[in-house]
């Protein structure tokens, strides 16, 4: 389910739920628990990867379909948990984009100090919409923080997927490389940062950071039942019961 590789002071943390590493609660309650424990460990640095090709299909829709209002209120606990962890952690993060990465994915990414993508024929975006579902004001927020305001809106709104080099041209990734190179490329990030005066670059990293650590710790219960009266509105219902019948029969 998520499996971990030391590269000397840098941990990879890559994410092994096949066959498309949709999230679900374990997965992200796995995360979140690896994302806290690795600075006791000594780890300086955490690269959030997933497979060639894969990244993280986001949610696990089919599972989640049949989960009743508490169940879900559980997941959206789960998830915006293992946000909060990524957005308060003491050490550096970098999201390995090792291929696609709609929704939910390429959520976990924008949490992240960088994001490496993979060159070529891969997407990204918060498609939600196309899917039925609302992002919700926190993940809106978030991603205006990485693309500016104007892009959120257009890029939201329609549930936008945008291949690889359009995502690095508005500024939702940082980095494109091939492949095979994307992981090495974020630990050549990490490597720089990681020289550099540590007191003075922890200081300023939480300086600029303080915002998204701040937008997370104001949420409260409001913020779950705002998610959960949307996923279980008719119209998002039949929509994504639609395509996982439409998946079901590829």
């Amino acid at each position: 389910m998520l499996e971990s590789h030391d590269h000397g002071p840098i941990r990879e943390l890559r994410l092994a739920r096949p066959p498309v590493n949709a999230l679900d609660e374990a997965l992200l309650d796995a995360l979140a628990q690896a994302v806290e424990a690795a600075p006791a460990a000594g780890v300086r640095g955490l690269i959030l990867s997933g497979s060639g090709g894969r990244f993280s299909a986001g949610l696990d829709v089919p599972a989640l379909l049949a989960e009743d209002r508490a169940g879900m209120l559980r997941f959206w606990q789960a998830f915006f948990g293992c946000l909060t962890r990524l957005a308060a952690a003491p050490i550096p993060v970098v999201a390995a984009i090792t291929g696609h990465s709609p929704a939910g994915g390429a959520v976990l990414a924008l949490y992240c100090d960088r994001r490496v993508m993979a060159e070529g024929d891969y997407r990204i975006g918060l498609n939600e919409v196309q899917v039925g579902l609302f992002p919700g004001p926190v993940i809106h927020r978030v991603f205006a923080r990485i693309v500016g305001e104007r892009v959120a809106a257009e890029c939201l709104a329609t549930g936008a997927l945008l291949p690889a080099a359009h995502a690095q041209a508005v500024g939702f990734v940082d980095e494109l490389a091939p492949l095979e190179a994307v992981v090495a490329r974020a630990r050549a990030w990490l490597d720089g940062v990681l020289a550099l005066p540590p007191q003075a670059y922890a200081r300023t990293r939480q300086l600029v950071r303080q915002d998204l650590i701040d937008l997370m710790q104001s949420r409260g219960a409001a913020d779950y039942e705002l998610m959960n009266d949307a996923w279980f509105s008719p119209e998002t219902q039949a929509t994504m019961r639609a395509l996982v019948a439409r998946l079901a029969k590829r």
